[in-house]
């Protein structure tokens, strides 16, 4: 099937997933074409069946803002018809579902019927989307999408509380590529980022207020106090200053590293004992995702779709959004016994194995499947 991929080509979980969903199909025969504004961060190489295409927004002084859906859908009907593209994915509602829409509408003026499958992956609904003055666009985005898929048991249920959905939205979860986990280097280099007998703590997101950047430190400082340890941060974002301010303010520059954006996940996480996430909300978790394939248990918050993959007492702990002093004591409870951290890790791989792609990437090729078969019914 020849498939058109839409999503921010970016590090967030949405643009990951979309990346890594694709590069999968392309890898079981699919032809599957990226539409977006610039390549994807972990489309590190372009093969026989994966294509780029980049969406160029011209600069006209008569726009305050550049229209980037119109340049988006232009670029879509262009796609489609130059490729036979016989399926749209696109990932984020906003404005990836206005745009493909869009795109559908001025195909079907030529007789190209274009089914479209919507993911839901979190802010697009449960931030930007329920703002009412992007409400109703989005809701009348879903409900022209021929299938609608949500990452999470939970973002399903807030997105039929936010909106007026008329048909079903089917859960399909986010996933890892377990092949990808399994690092061909031994050396996983502790001494570069800790001393001996100092455990590894690591955070890892785009660091915006969503993420609770300040929970982070504040939970390390509670347990850097009882357990020798350094907290490594992965990522950047508009909560890094403040951050970096806090360690200053706590007296533990030394013992926190920042390491801004990084396609050497696995390489951290390979060296990590425990991941922090203490999130206001997460639609799914990726982030807790990998680090449990890669053996790091989860302290993180109940928030979203969290408890779908942290499981509370087997591969981490779970506590209330802002309670950093029962975290900290979690945390604390695993470091300080090498035998029942080690249980964890081994709960943490064997849970996120339940996520893995070749699970997973069967249930999105029905659903293309049956979007496509039903592709002109009530056109």
């Amino acid at each position: 099937m020849k498939i058109a991929i839409v999503c921010y080509p970016t590090f967030g979980g949405s643009g990951v997933v979309a990346t890594e969903l694709g590069i999968a199909l392309a890898n079981r025969g699919h032809e599957v074409h990226f539409v977006t504004y610039k390549q994807p961060v972990r489309l590190e190489l372009l093969e026989n069946n994966i294509h780029f295409h980049e969406v160029h927004v011209p600069e006209y002084p008569l726009f305050h803002y550049q229209p980037y859906e119109l340049a988006l859908s232009s670029k879509l009907v262009d796609t489609v018809k130059l490729f036979g593209i016989e399926l749209l994915h696109v990932h984020y509602a906003i404005p990836h579902a206005y745009a493909g829409y869009m795109a559908k509408k001025m195909l079907e003026e030529e007789g190209i019927c274009l089914p479209m499958i919507t993911t839901l992956h979190g802010t697009d609904i449960t931030l930007v989307g329920k703002h009412p003055f992007y409400k109703p666009a989005v809701t009348f985005s879903i409900n022209q999408s021929d299938v609608v898929t949500s990452v999470s048991e939970n973002l399903k249920q807030k997105t039929l509380e936010l909106f007026n959905i008329k048909g079903e939205i089917e859960v399909v979860p986010n996933f890892i590529d377990r092949k990808k986990y399994k690092p061909s280097f031994t050396d996983c280099q502790r001494t570069a980022m800790a001393e001996e007998g100092e455990k590894i703590i690591t955070h890892i997101s785009n660091f915006r207020k969503v993420k609770r950047i300040p929970d982070v430190i504040h939970i390390f400082n509670k347990i850097q106090k009882e357990v020798p340890s350094k907290l490594v941060m992965v990522g950047e974002g508009p909560e890094k200053e403040n951050a970096e301010m806090l360690c200053e303010t706590y007296g533990i520059t030394d013992k926190v590293i920042f390491l801004g954006n990084s396609n050497e996940i696995d390489k951290i996480l390979c060296f990590s004992d425990l991941f922090l996430l203490p999130s206001e909300t997460e639609s799914f978790g990726l982030a807790a995702l990998e680090a449990m394939i890669n053996k790091v248990p989860v302290i993180s918050s109940n928030a979203g779709g969290i408890p779908e993959v942290n499981r509370h007492g087997v591969t981490g702990f779970l506590s209330d959004v802002g309670n950093v002093t029962e975290m900290a004591k979690n945390a604390i409870s695993l470091l300080s016994d090498d035998a029942t951290l080690e249980q964890f890790k081994c709960n943490a791989e064997k849970v996120a194995e339940e996520f893995d792609i070749v699970n997973v990437l069967p249930l999105y090729e029905a659903i293309y499947q049956r979007a496509y078969d039903g592709r002109c019914d009530n056109k």
